[in-house]
């Protein structure tokens, strides 16, 4: 495994494929990262065009991705013989940054992207050694120019700091992913403390905030249009059963009108802002034996009668990040096989 300097920005395969690896100095640019005992680190980029220059894809694959095809490149000269309407559905030439994309949805999401077309795919999250693999799997199967920075949405400055670090090298975002969430369940509400309470808010929603207003803040500035993805929940429109989880239901329903109302403040910027509400999904968190019993009841009350797979929320990501979207914001779409219907 490749280890950076402390202090350093690292940049593999991200300015010309089967470029040297080149090192960027870094002053004063440290994040937060409370996740591991409010540890200061230096901001650092990965992507991966030379072999042994990252962790194996074998490595990524066996320590945190849910089993899967691997990722597809779309090459130019496909892009250049699809049809209008295929073209409009892709994400030629845009640059994505997808929080929470270590592992899960987030990460299906982020290898989405890359096998639209995007330019470049940045990925934050909090667990610097799931990110770094997770970065290094997608560019060797994608050849997508990736790239990975630690960092936890709970931190404003961090936040500011590293987005800073994308536009200088990449320029302003067309896209960005809000899907970093924790979950809690089975807790009453009259028990749920309320430290873990905040936690939950301030991961969920707080962090949303903070992302979402970063970026469109460089949005705005260089009146480039863009397009926001928030990861909401059906638990921010129905109460869910048999569980008890009233922070995160909350949590969820503050995304969705948070997401709602940035749709409208910043549609004169040509911002979009949409929602995407997923309803149970069959992620490796929720693969253990503690919630067998809860998932068949679950599943029972799905119209569908079954749980969504992971990959199944990357069409209408892919579709709300590009263009075949264009006159669609402020919207809140459910994907829960039915589940809501009733």
């Amino acid at each position: 495994m490749f280890v950076p300097a402390r202090n350093a920005i690292r940049l593999v395969g991200l300015a010309r494929p089967r470029s040297v690896l080149a090192t960027f100095s870094l002053t004063r640019r440290h994040i937060m990262d409370s996740a591991t005992g409010g540890d200061h680190r230096a901001v650092k980029f990965y992507g991966d065009s030379q072999k042994g220059s990252m962790p194996s894809s074998a490595t990524a694959s066996s320590t945190h991705h849910e089993a899967q095809a691997p990722a597809q490149p779309l090459k130019a000269s496909v892009h250049a013989a699809l049809t209008p309407t295929m073209k409009s559905l892709s994400l030629f030439g845009k640059t994505v940054l997808v929080t929470g994309a270590a592992r899960g949805l987030g990460n299906q999401m982020a290898r989405a992207c890359a096998e639209a077309g995007a330019r470049a795919v940045i990925i934050f999250d909090a667990n610097e050694q799931l990110g770094e693999q997770a970065a290094a799997e997608l560019h060797e199967q994608s050849g997508v120019p990736v790239a990975y920075c630690t960092v936890d949405v709970r931190q404003a400055e961090a936040i500011d700091t590293a987005v800073a670090d994308v536009v200088e090298r990449w320029g302003v975002p067309d896209v960005l992913v809000n899907a970093a969430g924790i979950a809690d369940s089975n807790i009453k509400a009259e028990m749920y403390d309320p430290q873990m309470f905040r936690r939950l808010i301030d991961i969920n929603l707080t962090g949303t905030f903070l992302m979402s207003t970063s970026v469109a803040r460089h949005m705005i500035k260089a009146e480039k249009p863009g397009s926001i993805i928030l990861v909401a929940s059906m638990s921010g429109s129905i109460v869910n059963y048999p569980q008890e989880q009233s922070c995160y239901n909350a949590s969820k329903a503050g995304v969705i009108q948070f997401g709602k109302s940035i749709a409208a403040e910043w549609a004169k910027h040509k911002i979009r802002v949409n929602c995407i509400s997923p309803g149970y999904m069959d992620t490796a968190l929720n693969r253990v034996a503690a919630l067998e019993a809860q998932k068949k009841v679950w599943t029972n009350l799905t119209p569908q009668n079954r749980l969504g797979g992971v990959h199944e929320l990357n069409g209408l990501c892919v579709y709300l990040a590009s263009d075949a979207s264009a006159f669609m914001t402020g919207s809140n779409l459910l994907i829960d096989g039915g589940y809501s219907c009733w």
